[in-house]
């Protein structure tokens, strides 16, 4: 939902802007098009279906109701442990949801979002067993980290219009600490892919 807002509030596109502003164009919360049958992503933006009812918050400028098309589609991936187990599983949902993003026609931004865990150590639960990734029976999160963003840009970022990878630590233990590895490149990184994805939205729509 923010991105759509943060692109709104950049206004590097005015074509988005315009359509925003029209609502022509809406984010679609339950990401889904009427007619077409695909996987849901975890942010879609279209075209509004003439007449329907749309959701229209005061503190958001992009208003939210059901899209018959996909301009901007969004997936989003955390690993926080395990990764390497995980990487192939997490890479093939990824490019899927690219191709589901494509049904029913259109040229879509695809921009996938993918979260990485660098910390010395996590907690994982199932019911009341806890399971701690440090390095002595699970690996590190932080000795799996630099691989699997390798990967995942080396293999799943080709597919897409644009990949972010949001460097983190968590322990997911209380008081539950959570910091970005680089909060000033995450924030760059972030600022540089909307204004990216503002030039490719004026270009293509």
């Amino acid at each position: 939902m923010h991105l759509y807002e943060d692109l709104a509030q950049l206004g590097k596109s005015p074509k988005f802007l315009q359509r925003v502003r029209s609502r022509e164009r809406v984010l679609n919360v339950k990401n889904v098009r009427k007619g077409v049958k695909a996987r849901r992503g975890d942010g879609t933006f279209g075209e509004s279906i003439p007449d329907a009812p749309l959701v229209e918050d005061p503190s958001f400028l992009v208003a939210r109701g059901p899209i018959a098309t996909v301009e901007i589609g969004v997936e989003v991936k955390i690993v926080a442990k395990a990764m390497m187990k995980q990487i192939d599983r997490v890479m093939s949902d990824l490019v899927k949801q690219v191709e589901h993003f494509k049904r029913g026609g259109g040229n879509p931004i695809c921009l996938g979002i993918v979260g990485i865990n660098a910390s010395p150590a996590y907690t994982s639960y199932e019911a009341d067993r806890a399971f701690l990734a440090n390095g002595t029976k699970y690996a590190k999160p932080a000795s799996e980290a630099l691989e699997t963003e390798r990967r995942l840009l080396a293999e799943a970022r080709p597919r897409f219009t644009e990949l972010l990878v949001l460097r983190f630590r968590a322990t997911n233990v209380e008081p539950f600490p959570f910091e970005w590895v680089s909060y000033k490149d995450t924030a760059e990184q972030y600022g540089a892919i909307l204004v990216r994805i503002s030039r490719e939205y004026e270009k293509r729509f």
